[in-house]
């Protein structure tokens, strides 16, 4: 459409629409004696992260990695395994909200969700029921290559068809949002819907 103000969506996964439920994975930790945010950190800090997130391990090796150091913070490798299956298991959903800016953006230009993922991403789609909810998904793990790096933004520029100064990109990390600018996307911090209603409203409103 002539005058239209982007050509594609750019859409974080983890924290933008699909959200975990926070207080119930510090419980499970509490329940297991230790702080909340203690798995985040220690899978975080594993050196298998990063190959988990590009194809190059299992996401169960990933976690296997963490259970050593858990291990000693909650008395044995068998709790640090059960931990670790609780932590993963809590609660998450879709935000209704997003998903449904996202469908109203969808009917007007392309959607991408580009996000830093293991092998469970397609089936956490189709748990969430968001398996057709993209025009196209760019999984880390299935192009080898993690958000910051600009080349993962290139492939999603390519899978979206538009230029990348005709995108607009939405994520809750500042980092991946400033590598997607440098690129000339618009970018987004992600914080709460009313930040992505805002960032489409010139679209929305065409």
């Amino acid at each position: 459409m002539a005058g239209r103000p982007l050509d594609a969506v750019l859409c974080d996964f983890d924290g933008v629409l699909k959200l975990q439920d926070l207080e119930q994975q510090a419980e499970i930790e509490q329940a297991y004696g230790v702080e909340p945010g203690t798995v985040a950190r220690v899978t975080g800090a594993s050196a298998l992260v990063v190959p988990a997130l590009t194809g190059l391990v299992t996401r169960e090796e990933w976690l296997a990695s963490a259970v050593p150091v858990l291990a000693e913070l909650v008395g044995s490798a068998a709790r640090a395994g059960a931990l670790i299956d609780e932590w993963v298991t809590a609660r998450t959903w879709a935000d209704e909200e997003v998903l449904a800016l996202l469908t109203r953006a969808r009917a007007r230009v392309p959607v991408v969700l580009v996000s830093n993922a293991t092998s469970e991403l397609a089936a956490h789609l189709r748990e969430l029921e968001l398996h057709d909810a993209f025009d196209h998904v760019v999984s880390s793990y299935d192009v080898g290559v993690v958000k910051p790096d600009r080349r993962i933004f290139e492939i999603a520029v390519e899978h979206a068809g538009a230029p990348a100064e005709r995108c607009l990109f939405v994520d809750d990390r500042a980092e991946n949002v400033a590598a997607a600018s440098a690129l000339g996307m618009t970018g987004v911090h992600y914080r709460v819907p009313a930040d992505l209603e805002a960032a489409l409203l010139p679209l929305l409103a065409d």
